[in-house]
């Protein structure tokens, strides 16, 4: 993702927000993925507050190889989301190696954006970047806790390219989709990957997530996803 953060404003005109979907809420069979917590709103008290970190010491490489198999269902990480994601999906030599589909639509624009392999317009983000994971508490994990992140279905979307490399490492606080219908989605998918890991979050995040989650208090926490711990065969520096 790209340096540049993009600041939007989180007051006046965010819609009722929806909920994820389904099809957003499970990948490559993850056990019990498609279920939900309980009120997003409510778990954001629950989170610890802290200033963020230094950014000292981060490297993609200390949350492993991008796209391991964590999960070792014999597909990478990258196409598990592509395959959970897209619609009209095909596939080259099996049901692992996705080739096209569309993203329909994008959840972050709400426009459909046609996925085709080797010149691809459509990512996949993080929800929670890695940087800041880094700077809220990662850094002092064990490699195995952070390439389990890294891999997580829970903080993984397929989203356009464009607005995610504008995203940066951006929280709630500085970073927000444009497509006002998914913030309250987004956001909860936010708080319920910081719970999960344990990760905390800055005053600003706090504040800035408590007013996106009070125009949708009954948002529930999409649940689900990998273990916090990845197989040990998995490196990481």
């Amino acid at each position: 993702m790209g340096a540049a953060v993009a600041l939007l404003v989180l007051g006046g005109g965010l819609s009722a927000c929806k909920g994820d979907d389904d099809k957003a809420g499970d990948a490559g069979g993850a056990p019990g993925s498609g279920t939900r917590g309980g009120p997003a709103l409510a778990a954001v008290d629950a989170l610890t507050v802290k200033g963020r970190a230094p950014k000292t010491g981060y490297d993609r490489a200390r949350f492993g190889s991008p796209w391991a198999d964590t999960d070792s269902n014999g597909c990478g990480t990258r196409d598990d989301i592509l395959k959970r994601d897209l619609d009209a999906v095909k596939f080259r030599g099996g049901d692992c190696t996705v080739v096209s589909g569309t993203l329909a639509p994008d959840p972050y624009t709400g426009k459909d954006v046609t996925f085709t392999r080797g010149r691809s317009r459509v990512d996949i983000d993080h929800v929670v970047a890695l940087s800041d994971a880094w700077q809220k508490g990662a850094n002092r994990w064990q490699a195995s806790k952070r390439i389990a992140l890294a891999n997580d279905p829970l903080n993984l979307l397929a989203v356009d390219a464009g607005p995610n490399r504008g995203k940066g490492d951006g929280d709630t606080a500085t970073w927000l989709p444009a497509n006002k219908s998914y913030r309250c989605a987004y956001v909860a998918r936010q708080v319920s990957v910081k719970k999960k890991y344990d990760l905390w979050v800055t005053a600003a995040e706090r504040d800035a997530m408590r007013k996106v989650l009070a125009r949708c208090p009954q948002e529930k926490l999409p649940g689900g996803g990998n273990p916090t711990a990845a197989p040990g065969r998995f490196r990481a520096r």
